[in-house]
């Protein structure tokens, strides 16, 4: 009789991102299909930008299609003009350039902090020109930047502050909600961030008298939401604009996360702080720096990283996770030294801290419905990785 030996399985992969889906998205957007109101701004559109604007201390919003229209449409608020100039980090996605490269405006790429990873608030004053429009604040990974001396910079100087605040809903600065604090703001909810509508976003206002006109460029250039209201008989053509409008169903999907939102968080921030306290040994034996979060401040649990003390250990790191099954990222490349950055814009400095950041940064996977079993394999892997 022979015997056969039984193959043992595989752990499951463990993916950088999960969104958490429950049959509360599948309620609503069925709620929008018997309604049969699948264009925006519908009843659910309503319920989620007021969820929303909750969440943002009461402050204003209007849904748009993405978070990258929703910089666009800061873009066109700012009425920018051929040649002006817009401050920015550049340690961040394309979207927060190209809106305004979009414009025909110089985006002015800033180096970073070495602590929070933001826009290093010291250099901002050395980037402003007499064409200097505005300044854009990333939270990057949901930690705030330093508010403060960045309002004031801009007071100072007659600058107008726009966060882009894709990672930071539900982050706060000194008992402010991120998103906020500048003259404008834009969330994200694609399908990587905490709450997620596939794709979708929003523009928030800080300064409400923004809001009229980013109504009619969100539809179209039209005035049609006043003919709705029925404040004009017609609806016409009365500025520039495009189709900023997300669907009812987008608006389901958001609903769903958005009531859910302190479940969420509460189930990031655990995974966050497990990584937090059982690699903080670890790293300081081997120079790993993990992230850090100023006092007075609430980060969103956004992502969790790891900055390795050499650029090869970013490869060596996320290889070694990726042979155990588990998928980790690097993050942004510089805008500076990108392409279109060197054609579109101009460093102010020489941006060293992001350039040595985006080398040797790996973020690990961190999502909602992670098991406790999924972090500790993510945590002995990591552990195990001979940097």
């Amino acid at each position: 009789m022979s015997l056969t030996r039984s193959t043992p399985s595989r752990p499951s992969p463990i993916p950088f991102n999960r969104p958490w889906i429950t049959d509360e998205e599948l309620h609503l957007v069925s709620e929008a299909l018997r309604e049969a109101h699948l264009s925006g701004d519908g009843p659910l559109t309503q319920r989620a930008s007021q969820a929303l604007s909750d969440l943002l201390g009461g402050t204003d919003v209007l849904l748009t299609t993405s978070c990258t229209h929703a910089l666009e449409m800061t873009a066109i608020l700012l009425e920018l003009k051929a040649g002006d100039e817009v401050i920015m980090p550049s340690f961040t996605f394309v979207s927060t350039a190209n809106a305004y490269v979009g414009r025909q405006a110089v985006p002015v790429f800033v180096d970073i902090r070495e602590d929070t990873l933001n826009i290093d608030e010291s250099q901002i004053v050395d980037a402003i020109t007499d064409r200097t429009k505005a300044i854009v604040v990333v939270h990057y990974g949901g930690v705030a930047a330093e508010m403060d001396s960045i309002m004031e910079i801009a007071d100072r100087h007659n600058l107008i502050v726009v966060e882009d605040n894709a990672h930071g809903l539900g982050a706060s600065y000194r008992g402010r909600p991120l998103g906020s604090i500048g003259a404008l703001a834009t969330q994200s909810f694609h399908a990587t961030k905490n709450i997620v509508a596939g794709e979708g976003g929003a523009i928030v206002f800080g300064d409400p008298s923004y809001r009229t006109r980013a109504e009619i460029i969100r539809e179209k250039g039209t005035n049609r939401n006043e003919f709705l209201r029925g404040v004009v008989d017609k609806y016409t053509w009365v500025d520039v604009g495009s189709s900023y409008l997300p669907s009812e169903l987008v608006a389901a999907l958001l609903l769903a996360q958005l009531n859910r939102f302190k479940a969420i968080q509460s189930a990031r921030h655990k995974v966050w702080n497990c990584y937090l306290r059982e690699l903080g040994s670890w790293a300081k034996s081997r120079g790993v720096r993990l992230p850090s979060v100023p006092e007075g401040t609430i980060h969103s649990a956004h992502l969790f990283y790891l900055i390795l003390p050499e650029a090869k250990g970013q490869t060596l790191m996320i290889d070694h996770l990726k042979r155990r099954g588990i998928t980790a990222a690097s993050h942004y490349r510089p805008l500076h030294s990108s392409p279109a950055g060197m054609r579109f814009g101009r460093a102010a400095g020489d941006c060293s801290v992001t350039t040595r950041v985006a080398d040797s940064l790996v973020r690990l996977p961190l999502y909602a419905p992670m098991s406790d079993s999924d972090v500790d394999r993510v945590l002995s892997a990591v552990t195990s990785c001979p940097i």
